[in-house]
């Protein structure tokens, strides 16, 4: 295994793996809900968003997954991620709940990288 397919294999872990914690989060932690609240989401979109959280992992995870799945749930984690930002900074809550999702969001970038140095060398 190449050092590529190790970055790619290690960082699309780690987003998978905090998405399955969050999402897992969302549905089961009483906080997360007044977290919600309190940056102005309605309660329907905290489910909603574990929802695709749980698939969006399993689709950047599955090697199986078609190429223009895996596209959808790049961008949706990245949208997730700077969205979060914006939400955390414009609530005024402390800058490390600002930063948090902007670090997730290179891992993903990283993910995302060498997802395609990967794709293009095994074609």
């Amino acid at each position: 295994m190449n050092l590529f397919r190790i970055i790619y294999w290690v960082s699309t872990a780690m987003i998978s793996l905090l998405m399955l914690f969050s999402a897992f989060s969302y549905f089961v932690n009483p906080e997360i809900a007044v977290g919600f609240k309190h940056l102005g989401f309605p309660d329907y979109f905290r489910v909603e968003l574990g929802a695709a959280k749980l698939v969006g992992s399993f689709v950047i995870l599955i090697p199986q997954i078609p190429h223009q799945f895996k596209e959808w749930a790049y961008a949706g984690f990245g949208i997730t991620f700077i969205s979060a930002a914006i939400a955390h900074s414009q609530s005024g809550d402390p800058v490390s709940m600002v930063i948090a999702p902007l670090v997730v969001f290179g891992i993903l970038i990283v993910s995302y990288v060498f997802y395609h140095n990967t794709r293009q060398s095994s074609v």
